[in-house]
């Protein structure tokens, strides 16, 4: 880790020392956030503390040259938890220098790159791994070191990937919530390749739009961002293993007037097995509601996950996911975000609010709210069933 970051903030910082009348953009915020846990914790060794405070800190440079044909952009992350220290982080989410031509790109450092168009589960987003331990929804992603090479053509754009470095997932520790029964033990992690997390990892990806539709093929082989589990010799922590796959994937969206149609799609060469998965649906959205500003997305998905047992854990294997989008359209950028996932062979339910708010030119807050119900032991959420929890942010911008 400490390798990396010292590798990707040299690569940065590069280019910066002979400016030659580029400029420097920089910019950031401040996060206080807390989460609230209603429950006495499930599982031995959790810290039984209702509040779990957290401080978080992001920064961004980024700079241009006169020209405009070089960037460099330096995004350091920082995050401090009181209760839980392995959810406590110090990363490089952008670290990066990039050179412009004609109709190509190259990028040598760190980069974070979203691949996906469906609101509830990301399945073709495989480049950047998950930081686990900073939020479950797999959202939140670590830095991936990188080489890239963009082609844009009038027949679409290929970008070409080449990965030294392979990021681990993060996971709450044995003090902290939303974790399995045993903790994760991420001193210890087991690879398939006898290059550990130096195998070279390849992707490529094709995008490109015809009239209403946007398409996105991909194709990955390397070190998957999945781990699966098995028990350590001492039966007192889980030991994540991280396999080698080939994972196929396309991503589809439809826009016709109010209709988003969404759809993700991949086939995977597994830890046993090949197997597809897919999640698809539609937003559909009602504009200026009541004849006010305001406009309401209705969504729904649904998910099919074909993996075994052996492969690792999903929570999206036959789930239906149903959600409302409320944005106010006002000068504080108001949004509201609720829905549920239901799993249609267990009963399981995840219930998520999402509610957001500008206060001012650089306050920005947002609350939370997450409850699992439904799960019985064995189920792929059991371990969750007393992790409900609010949670409340506070950023200042600057």
């Amino acid at each position: 880790m400490k390798r990396y970051l010292l590798v990707g903030l040299l690569v940065a910082l590069l280019p910066l020392t002979p400016a030659r009348g580029g400029e420097v953009d920089i910019s950031g915020n401040l996060e206080a956030q807390v989460r609230a846990f209603w429950q006495n914790p499930a599982w031995v060794g959790q810290e039984d503390r209702a509040l779990q405070p957290t401080v978080i800190s992001t920064t961004e440079i980024r700079w241009y040259n006169a020209a405009g044909n070089q960037r460099v952009a330096l995004i350091p992350y920082l995050r401090w938890d009181a209760t839980d220290e392995e959810r406590s982080l110090a990363d490089l989410r952008e670290a990066y220098w990039a050179f412009e031509g004609d109709n190509w790109e190259v990028l040598i450092g760190a980069n974070a790159v979203f691949w996906g168009v469906t609101e509830s589960v990301h399945l073709v987003d495989i480049i950047n791994q998950t930081d686990f331990a900073g939020d479950i929804d797999g959202e939140d992603k670590l830095g991936q070191p990188m080489v890239s090479l963009m082609l844009q053509r009038d027949w679409g754009d290929i970008t070409a990937f080449v990965m030294p470095y392979f990021r681990e997932r993060t996971f709450a520790g044995s003090k902290g919530s939303l974790r399995p029964p045993l903790p994760v033990d991420t001193n210890s992690a087991v690879y398939e390749s006898s290059h550990e997390e130096n195998h070279l990892d390849l992707a490529l990806r094709y995008s490109h739009y015809m009239g209403d539709i946007d398409i996105g093929l991909s194709v990955f082989s390397g070190t998957s961002r999945e781990p699966h589990f098995v028990q350590a010799p001492d039966g007192g922590s889980l030991l994540p293993v991280y396999d080698q796959i080939v994972q196929f994937g396309v991503d589809l969206q439809y826009t016709k007037e109010a209709w988003l149609w969404k759809l993700e799609a991949i086939a995977r060469d597994g830890v046993t097995h090949a197997f597809v998965a897919a999640v698809g649906g539609f937003e559909y959205t009602l504009y200026q509601v009541a004849e006010t500003s305001a406009d309401v997305g209705l969504l729904l998905e649904y998910q099919y996950d074909g993996r075994n047992e052996f492969e690792p854990v999903t929570i999206a294997d036959n789930d239906v996911f149903v959600a409302t989008r409320l944005a106010f359209n006002d000068v504080q950028d108001t949004a509201v975000l609720a829905g549920v996932s239901y799993d249609t062979d267990t009963g399981e339910t995840f219930l998520n609010i999402e509610a957001e708010r500008r206060f001012g030119q650089n306050w920005f807050g947002e609350l939370r709210v997450r409850a699992f119900s439904g799960a019985k032991p064995g189920d792929s959420t059991y371990f969750l069933k007393k992790d409900d929890y609010v949670q409340l942010s506070i950023s200042r911008y600057f």
